[in-house]
C-alpha cells in the first residue's frame, strides 16, 4: 500500500479519530468499465500484473478463453467470458473486467478488526495494508463481490488497489493505459456519471440494447468502479455480478447492534461487581477465615 499523499477517510479496526482529517480535498475517483466495447484482449491483466510485480500465473482451460476461473491473492484482475442465449436463437458474448468495487460503504473494513489493516481513502479507493493483516479472513466474509483472496503461505489477504500508488502522484491505473479500446475510462466520480449516461443514451438510440444502462449499487453506498451493461436488469449474466448487493446481515448485526450490546453487557457487569461490593465489601477466601478463627483462639 502506497498511500502517503492521500487522505485516509476511515481505517478498519480503528475506534479514533482520522489523522489529517479535513485538510485535505480530494475528489472521489472512479473507474468506468464500458463492456459493449471491451474485446476481451486481456491487456489489462497482463498491466495489472506488471505493474503489481506479480509473475504471469499458470492458466486453467475450462472450455472458454476466461485465463482462469476465478482472480487470486496473485491476479487481481481478471476478464470474464460468459456466453448468454438471446431470444432469436443466437448468443451474445459477454466480457466483464472483474476486480475490487472500491465500495462507499466498504463492506471488507467493517468486518475487519486489525486497526489499519483495510483504509479508505477520502477519493474513495479502499486499500489493504498487509503488515497489519492478522489472517483472519473476516474481510472475506464481508465483500458481497468475493473480492479479497487469501494467500495460505503468508496468511494475508490481498485485492485490487486501484493502483493507490499511482493515483496518489497523479497517475492513472495501470490498466486503463493498456485499454486499446477506451473500454476504461478514469476520473472524478461525477464525471465518470455523465460519460457512462451519454453512452447508455447513444446505446438507447443507435443499437439494439434497449435497456443498456450503468452498473453503480446503492446498496453498498455506489461504488468507485462503474460498469455499462449491455442489459442492466441482468447482471448476474456477466459472470455472477450480483443485480443488488449489500453487506451481509450477520456482518451488519455482528458490527453494529451486537457491538453495542457486548458493550452494554460489559458495564452492566462492572456495574454489578462494584454495587455487590459497596453492598457487601470484599469476600475473603475460606483458607483465610479459619487462619482468622485459629489466631483468635
Amino acid at each position: 500500500m502506497q498511500g502517503d499523499t492521500l487522505k485516509i477517510k476511515a481505517i478498519s479496526g480503528h475506534a479514533g479519530t482520522v489523522a489529517g482529517e479535513g485538510v485535505s480535498r480530494d475528489y472521489d475517483v472512479c473507474k468506468l468499465i464500458d463492456t459493449t466495447t471491451c474485446i476481451g484482449c486481456k491487456a489489462c491483466e497482463v498491466a495489472c500484473l506488471e505493474w503489481n510485480g506479480y509473475e504471469f500465473r499458470e492458466t486453467t482451460f475450462d472450455n472458454t478463453y476466461q485465463t482462469m476461473p476465478d482472480t487470486a491473492w496473485n491476479y487481481w484482475n481478471l476478464i470474464r467470458f460468459n456466453e448468454r442465449p438471446n431470444e432469436d436463437g443466437t448468443i451474445s458474448w459477454l466480457m466483464r473486467k472483474d476486480q475490487c468495487m472500491h465500495c462507499a460503504d466498504p463492506g471488507c473494513l467493517m468486518a475487519c478488526p486489525a486497526d489499519g489493516a483495510i483504509v479508505q481513502y477520502a477519493n474513495g479507493i479502499v486499500d489493504f495494508n498487509q503488515e497489519h493483516c492478522i489472517g483472519c479472513q473476516y474481510c472475506v466474509t464481508g465483500c458481497p463481490f468475493d473480492i479479497p483472496k487469501f494467500n495460505p503461505v503468508t496468511k494475508k489477504v490481498h485485492k485490487c488497489t486501484l493502483c493507490s500508488d499511482r493515483v496518489g502522484v497523479g497517475l492513472e491505473p495501470a490498466c486503463i493505459k493498456s485499454c486499446p479500446t477506451g473500454c476504461l475510462h478514469f476520473g472524478s466520480k461525477d464525471d465518470m456519471k455523465i460519460l457512462a449516461e451519454k453512452r447508455v443514451n447513444q446505446l438507447h438510440e443507435h443499437s439494439s440494447h434497449k435497456n443498456a444502462g450503468v452498473y453503480d449499487p446503492q446498496g453498498v453506498g455506489g461504488t468507485h468502479v462503474m460498469y455499462i451493461l449491455h442489459d442492466k436488469d441482468k447482471a448476474a449474466d456477466y459472470g455472477g455480478l450480483p443485480q443488488d448487493p449489500h453487506i451481509p446481515l450477520l456482518v451488519q448485526i455482528w458490527k453494529g447492534p451486537m457491538k453495542w450490546i457486548g458493550g452494554l453487557g460489559i458495564i452492566a457487569g462492572i456495574f454489578g461487581m462494584a454495587t455487590h461490593f459497596l453492598r457487601f465489601g470484599a469476600k475473603g477466601s475460606g483458607e483465610n477465615e479459619v487462619s482468622a478463627e485459629g489466631s483468635a483462639k
